[in-house]
């Protein structure tokens, strides 16, 4: 699904985002990244959805490989990852529905089944009965989850989450992580960056990542 060798990302300031990245990620994986702000955490997911290229290495998601001159293969790639970021992006003056309905507009898929895949991943996120209300009226939490349902609704292969919980109460927090590991499955991989590592789960399968100074120290329990 992903697989990284000796990828390093340097920035045109000559800022060393990434050195020397060994990875190898599978479906239906659940990966933990933490590390202090500015270690590399949100490079290397911007390096997952092809947003930057690597400097150096071989990066390939999804078997395809990210690398300058692919634009193609790099936006079709796009449609099987569900991004999740602390900035919502939710469009003001539309409803939660509208707002998750216009991240599948460009698949291709009949209005019907558009609406019935939002619908369900509301269901999921458990904001059915906020269908009809205005995006700018949710509270910080609920427009979280309209985040990740408007990413999950296509069903995505690869579920990005960059610091979901920041700005969050804990209770709140907590929720969301829930939330984001439930859709893990077969066939899915949800890696999810983080700070807080107290909100961190113990599952026995998970995959930790620590990154520093842009080095990865990888532990996968078994």
């Amino acid at each position: 699904m992903i697989e990284a060798r000796q990828v390093t990302l340097q920035y045109q300031d000559d800022t060393l985002a990434l050195q020397d990245v060994n990875l190898s990620i599978k479906p239906g994986d659940l990966v933990y990244i933490t590390g202090p702000s500015g270690s590399g955490k949100t490079s290397l997911l911007k390096l997952f959805m092809g947003i930057e290229y690597p400097t150096s290495g071989i990066l390939t998601v999804m078997g395809q490989t990210v690398k300058k001159g692919e634009t193609a293969g790099i936006r079709r790639l796009r449609r099987s990852i569900g991004p999740v970021f602390q900035e919502f992006k939710l469009i003001k003056g539309r409803t939660v529905m509208e707002n998750v309905m216009t991240g599948m507009r460009f698949l291709g898929m009949r209005k019907k089944d558009i609406r019935e895949a939002a619908a369900y991943a509301l269901d999921r996120v458990g904001l059915g009965h906020k269908k009809t209300s205005l995006v700018e009226n949710l509270s910080w939490g609920e427009a979280q989850r309209v985040a990740i349902a408007r990413a999950v609704a296509r069903k995505p292969s690869i579920i990005l989450a960059d610091e979901p919980t920041g700005n969050l109460d804990h209770d709140n927090a907590v929720n969301i992580m829930e939330i984001l590991k439930s859709f893990r499955d077969s066939n899915t991989a949800v890696i999810i960056t983080t700070h807080a590592t107290h909100l961190i789960g113990q599952e026995a399968d998970a995959m930790y990542i620590r990154i520093d100074n842009g080095h990865l120290t990888i532990n996968r329990r078994a």
